[in-house]
């Protein structure tokens, strides 16, 4: 149970006695090896890596060891996760070596002689490259690579995201032929009114919401009182299948990159910006084409009934989240920091030039807020009654100057604002959902899967000890019961131990995915549910708006006109949307995966650039996660990650790791650092390339 580590740690021996073999994946998390299998996860040997690498896909054989535990051996390894990678270029001889920027990866690759790709590209030693696999390492031979790209050296201003970028593949730019094809695009309100189902809204009030650098505004909304108490919402999105024909080059572009991505100092578009930017943008005092739902609801919030057809709508008033939220407060400042009152005024000049466009158009705008806000507390309600489950979620944002450089690290959460256009967007999602499942149309439904009851005992049993619940609740989690799930969350939310409760619940999640059949989903408490409100960075909403089309098209228009409009949405014969939506859901998850991950490192890149300016500050911070490495902990003034290493834990002492627990306690002390544990710790280094923040441990606070 418990591993003692000073410096370095230690290793068990492993009795070699072979049990199994398995399928699985590779995982390297906090210098630990492991395999996910059917059967379980299992840790790799010392030695049992061998060729592999992360997120390989290996045939492992099962070996038991000290106290009956299995550890894992690669046998072979049947499938590769990676085609690419960044490394730092060394000449060895006639041979080039990349060594990988991932110290997951312990191996090196090399640059035969013959290769002529670094001359060629002017790499010199020391640059970091972008290397492609030629062919992979084995027991007998080391792997090969040839330089695709020099990225320069670490002080190249953008080298960190490229860098982020490499190693996920991701290309910035765009197919000329998808270009052109955008460029030819025009907007025509007029052809557009002659489809039979397309409606003219634009006489009614309707407004955006986006963050304050957005520049795409893909969603609008338009919400009022009805007189028996309730409300009429109208949730308003870029009609992006107008334009983007099935297998046109813009589809085939979009599908391939399948989502934007929005890295900290640039976005990697899935739509040429003749679209995002400009045609399919929901810009103030702009007739725009749009897909609407109307959705009327009770006083409680509760759904009467809903409508879903293409629109042609104008926007009236951009709002950014800040203004929104200065207004829903009665124009009262809710702000900190030294540059406070600049932000302020910002945003007070924001808000009433928003207050006069609505005044135009003879509406107060803080009274339509309120409305909408009033409206998402009755949805919230909605969905905790039918056991939804609200994680607190704050997003680290780097803002940066005009040549890239982090000025400073703003925490983006949960406000007013933000949740009334989350709830109906949810609402709008929730809808269109039921109505395609309803008729039985094939689409992109986002699901989310219960989590197995091994994932939720092992969370349960960690708050347990730790104290956060008690047996009763523990009971509730174990059962996978979502009410007293959420009711955990809603008890400690104000408490100190909140960050741990909260990140502990969500590990145990399943991560929700795309499929081609409904299947709910679990954490919205939703019977059917999928993405429909962003087609301009999603491909699955584009998907949903085809269905929807051909659906609305059979209802009201009959069999022979859906027919003929089938080419231009969904496809014919062998290649239709139905044949190729398993496929198109699977890589739509895996992309969407990737997009996440190179967000967050390139957010890291920039957070770990700030701190280097800041090396020897001390501040305050939570313990969010303890590993073999150390404990990771969570500064309370920017929320920025980092590790404290166990060799900067302070004392000459050894730790050990209780994996059960997750805790670290000191064998000479017998001092106890667990998940939650309050702390000042000093800034001891950063490595911005690979996005690192390292602390060492000053001393720990009483919770």
């Amino acid at each position: 149970m418990g591993r003692k580590h000073k410096t370095n740690g230690h290793r068990s021996p492993v009795r070699s006695r072979r049990v199994a073999g398995l399928l699985g994946a590779v995982r390297v998390t906090g210098g630990v090896a492991t395999v996910e299998t059917a059967e379980g996860v299992f840790r790799l040997t010392e030695r049992g890596m061998r060729e592999a690498m992360p997120g390989d896909t290996v045939t492992v054989s099962l070996h038991r060891g000290p106290g009956g535990e299995h550890r894992a051996q690669v046998e072979s390894v049947e499938e590769r996760s990676q085609t690419v990678l960044v490394g730092t270029y060394h000449q060895a001889g006639p041979l080039g070596v990349v060594r990988p920027l991932d110290k997951r990866a312990k191996l090196d690759f090399f640059v035969p002689p013959r290769d002529q790709s670094p001359e060629r590209l002017g790499v010199t030693d020391g640059d970091l490259v972008v290397a492609r696999i030629v062919s992979y390492p084995t027991r007998m031979e080391s792997g090969v690579v040839t330089i695709e790209r020099c990225i320069g050296g670490e002080d190249a201003p953008d080298a960190g995201i490229q860098t982020v970028m490499a190693r996920y593949d991701l290309a910035d730019g765009y197919a000329p032929i998808a270009l052109a094809e955008a460029e030819s695009l025009e907007l025509d309100v007029e052809s557009a009114l002659q489809d039979p189902l397309r409606r003219d809204i634009r006489d009614r009030f309707l407004l955006t919401i986006d963050p304050v650098d957005a520049r795409d505004f893909d969603d609008a909304i338009s919400v009022e009182r009805t007189p028996a108490g309730g409300w009429k919402l109208g949730v308003h999105i870029a009609d992006v299948s107008h334009y983007v024909l099935w297998e046109s080059s813009i589809d085939l572009e979009a599908r391939m990159r399948s989502t934007s991505v929005y890295l900290a100092d640039r976005v990697l578009p899935m739509l040429p910006e003749r679209l995002s930017n400009d045609l399919c943008s929901l810009r103030p005092h702009e007739d725009r084409l749009a897909f609407t739902v109307d959705i009327e609801l009770d006083a409680r919030g509760r759904v009467v009934s809903s409508r879903a057809y293409p629109s042609v709508i104008q926007s009236r008033v951009r709002l950014d989240y800040d203004a929104a939220d200065w207004l829903l407060r009665g124009g009262e400042a809710a702000s900190d920091g030294e540059d406070a009152e600049d932000v302020d005024l910002a945003c007070v000049e924001r808000a009433e030039r928003a207050r006069r466009d609505a005044a135009a158009c003879g509406i107060e705008i803080t009274a339509f807020l309120r409305d909408a806000d009033e409206l998402a507390h009755a949805r919230r309600g909605v969905r905790r009654r039918r056991g939804a489950i609200d994680f607190e979620s704050s997003e680290v944002h780097a803002v940066l100057d005009d040549e890239g450089v982090p000025e400073r690290i703003d925490v983006r959460r949960r406000t007013a604002a933000t949740s009334l256009v989350e709830e109906a967007m949810l609402l709008a999602n929730e809808c269109v959902a039921r109505k395609l499942v309803a008729a039985g149309v094939p689409a992109a439904f986002r699901v989310h899967e219960d989590p197995s009851s091994d994932e939720l005992t092992a969370a349960a049993e960690v708050l347990i000890e730790a104290q956060a619940i008690d047996r009763q609740e523990a009971l509730g989690i174990m059962t996978g019961d979502s009410h007293a799930i959420e009711a955990v969350l809603e008890r400690s939310a104000q408490a100190s131990q909140a960050p741990m409760v909260n990140a502990l619940l969500l590990r145990a999640m399943q991560r929700a995915v795309y499929r081609p059949h409904n299947l709910g989903h679990y954490a919205l408490g939703a019977e059917a549910y999928c993405h429909f409100t962003s087609p301009i960075r999603r491909y699955p909403d584009l998907l949903v708006h085809r269905a929807l089309k051909m659906l609305l098209a059979r209802e009201r228009l009959g069999a022979r006109v859906a027919h003929e409009r089938a080419p231009h949405l969904v496809g014919t014969g062998a290649q239709d949307m139905e044949h190729i939506l398993p496929a198109l859901c699977r890589e739509a998850s895996s992309r969407e995966r990737i997009a996440d991950a190179a967000a967050r490192d390139s957010q890291k890149v920039k957070v770990a650039q700030y701190y280097a300016q800041r090396v020897g500050e001390r501040m305050a911070a939570t313990v969010t996660w303890i590993d073999q490495m150390g404990a990771f902990v969570r500064v309370d003034e920017t929320a920025a990650e980092g590790l404290v290493r166990m060799s900067a834990l302070g004392g000459n002492e050894w730790w050990e790791f209780d994996e059960r627990r997750l805790t670290l306690t000191g064998t000479s002390s017998g001092e106890v650092i667990s998940l939650g544990q309050r702390a000042i710790v000093e800034v001891v280094g950063t490595d911005c390339m690979r996005g690192h923040l390292n602390f060492k441990l000053i001393h720990t606070l009483s919770i």
